[in-house]
């Protein structure tokens, strides 16, 4: 067998191709003109270094080599429209593995160059063992990764058209191997399907999670989306660097005992929380580490990451009623600053960062499934260009507004740029600014106003229109 591959994973490349690269081909739509989206079908290879599991995919004793790497060979389906090219994996987890932003040409998700399997035989890990590729992927029903991150995920084009393509991965919790029976749960039965949408004329890729219980009960369980974000970054070699900030709806946090040290440097906040400030930036993690939003986001509905080397970002925005839960990890910044040749030098340290949305509120504090029940996540994750922070954002724009006594700063970022917008300004009935603008897709727009004898406290209005008058967004700042 393969090494590092179950027999019952083997795609229809064959075994084979295993041992020989399977070529590029594409069997769909070629490149998208103007104004389309379509869908393509590749083959995409990832490196790791040599190792073998079991029937089960549990890890085998001993077959670990790190001085030799071999490649794997995956079906990957690309969707790609005028703005975005969107790589998926199914066949590994269910995964989104790539978003690159075609205005910057930059990749905004991390992978791994070359898999090394880590955390083997430490009881962390469902298959007691783990290893990061890396993307956007759904973890359940267990938290730490789930059962799920390594398993092939049924796809099907469930919409097709010149406007938008939705194709759908789906997987059904039927595995009962745990290395850790009495920390992770026996079969769930619970029914994953996780739609990929893309449209035309969209800077942004919408998702959506659904979850089924098929039981006559209630079941405790666990749903996490996993990050690996690195945006602005090389599509060669994606990373996240020093530029790196946790932009989230956030104020403090907290953290198992173990990740304790991730608190140098900040002041307490009370009940066991931490001030937040500190942590926003890659750079100040000393080491890797869990930090929890605590108690909560403040009913935001986005959290990212904006890399200020070149003020690109990757956001994630959903219903954060639906998922209480943000949990942030990274290895630390030693990853960045200590980063060897994997291919010479392999190793499990990865510099980026990795946010979680879940539907309780820590790993391991497990939620309520109702008999017969349905949970849906929706979910967009749109790159931003030329924005320094986000306050507000939804399914149509982001934007960072603050007001000073003299002057306020508005920077949106618009996600169906090719519509032009009516953007106005108020303080009151007075206004600031109404006019036309056109979207700006590669830098983002920037808008500025006097405000004549502005006085603290005092409250200014952002709202972006249609031309045709349909409300895209409001929000509001508080002159300070």
């Amino acid at each position: 067998m393969p090494v590092g591959i179950p027999l019952r994973a083997l795609s229809c490349f064959g075994i084979a191709a295993l041992s020989a690269l399977c070529a590029f081909h594409v069997v769909r739509a070629a490149s998208p003109v103007a104004d389309s989206v379509s869908l393509a079908e590749t083959a995409m290879t990832w490196s790791t270094v040599k190792y073998a599991t079991d029937a089960e995919d549990g890890f085998l004793s001993g077959s670990l080599d790190k001085n030799t790497i071999v490649d794997r060979t995956f079906r990957a389906r690309v969707l790609e429209n005028r703005y975005l090219k969107v790589t998926l994996v199914p066949e590994f987890g269910g995964r989104i593995i790539s978003i690159i932003y075609k205005p910057t040409g930059h990749e905004q998700l991390y992978r791994t160059d070359v898999g090394v399997p880590y955390g083997i035989k430490a009881g962390n890990f469902y298959y007691d063992w783990l290893m990061v590729y890396g993307g956007i992927f759904p973890t359940f029903p267990d938290a730490e990764h789930g059962k799920t991150w390594l398993k092939p995920w049924a796809f099907e084009v469930v919409k097709e058209s010149t406007g938008e393509v939705t194709v759908a991965m789906s997987l059904k919790d039927n595995f009962d191997y745990s290395a850790r029976p009495g920390k992770f749960r026996s079969s769930t039965g619970i029914e994953a399907t996780y739609y990929v949408t893309l449209k035309a004329d969209r800077t942004a890729l919408d998702t959506r999670v659904v979850l089924k219980n098929r039981h006559d009960k209630a079941i405790r369980y666990e749903y996490w989306t996993c990050t690996t974000l690195a945006p602005g970054s090389d599509p060669k070699n994606p990373k996240a660097t020093a530029g790196a900030e946790i932009i989230a709806p956030i104020r403090t946090y907290s953290t198992p005992a173990w990740s304790a040290n991730l608190a140098d440097g900040d002041e307490s906040a009370g009940m066991g929380r931490r001030r937040f400030e500190n942590l926003r930036f890659f750079k100040n993690w000393p080491t890797m580490g869990i930090a929890y939003a605590a108690p909560d986001m403040q009913g935001g509905n986005f959290w990212g990451v904006i890399n200020h080397d070149n003020e690109e970002g990757i956001f994630r925005i959903a219903d954060n009623r639906l998922t209480p839960g943000l949990k942030m990890w990274t290895w630390g910044f030693p990853s960045f600053t200590g980063e060897t040749d994997p291919r010479k030098e392999p190793n499990e340290w990865r510099p980026y960062v990795e946010l979680w949305a879940g539907v309780s509120d820590q790993f391991f504090h497990s939620a309520d499934f109702p008999a017969l029940g349905e949970v849906s996540i929706p979910e967009t994750y749109s790159p931003t260009v030329g924005m320094r922070n986000v306050t507000h954002a939804n399914e149509n724009i982001l934007i960072n507004l603050s007001a000073k006594a003299s002057s306020v700063a508005v920077q949106f970022f618009s996600i169906e740029p090719a519509a032009p917008l009516r953007v106005t300004l108020k303080r009151g009935d007075t206004a600031l600014f109404d006019d036309i603008v056109k979207a700006d897709p590669k830098n983002g727009n920037r808008i500025s106003a006097t405000i004549p004898d502005g006085s603290s406290g005092e409250q200014v209005k952002l709202t972006i229109r249609t031309t045709n008058g349909k409300e895209l967004i409001a929000a509001e700042a508080t002159i300070n």
